[in-house]
């Protein structure tokens, strides 16, 4: 048996004119995060973390901002293609842990269905995905609200190493 970890970060800028949407859930907010894809820094840093754990490289690797098949991407679909490449090389995942770093709005409503969301996707129990919400006191660009970041470790098994 291998198990294995991964740490991801992402880090979106905020901009007017834009949804926000963490771990798969569309957030009322009057800025959103700018991007190639939805610009989930949530689900991106999970994916990072979870290729990270595969030795598989990164999003950026799979889906470059160049291909404009990945333009507007629903991150919940890009996660669903990570999930698919690592099942393909006998991995399963075993729980996420992430940290989602924003001055506002308030996440605390929104986290029980990002947990769901990121779950189903992953086809793992929700009590293997935690997600936590924080903020920066007023500190740097989050606490400016020019932008939103997100942490994550991921633990992958691999029962036929």
């Amino acid at each position: 048996m291998d198990i294995r970890f991964g740490i991801g970060y992402d880090v979106h800028q905020l901009t007017e004119g834009r949804k926000l949407i963490l771990g798969g859930v569309d957030i009322p907010h009057s800025l959103g995060l700018d991007g190639h894809s939805d610009a989930d820094v949530l689900l991106h840093a999970i994916k990072d973390a979870l290729l990270g754990a595969a030795g598989m490289g990164d999003i950026g690797k799979l889906f470059p901002d160049t291909d404009m098949t990945y333009k507007g991407a629903s991150s919940i679909w890009l996660l669903e293609q990570v999930w698919q490449r690592l099942t393909e090389k006998g991995w399963r995942v075993n729980n996420i842990d992430a940290t989602i770093a924003a001055q506002k709005p308030k996440l605390a409503p929104f986290i029980p269905t990002m947990k769901q969301n990121i779950a189903q996707t992953l086809r793992i129990s929700p009590e293997r995905v935690n997600v936590k919400a924080t903020t920066t006191e007023g500190l740097g660009f989050v606490g400016r609200q020019e932008g939103i970041s997100s942490y994550a470790i991921a633990s992958l098994i691999n029962d036929a190493n």
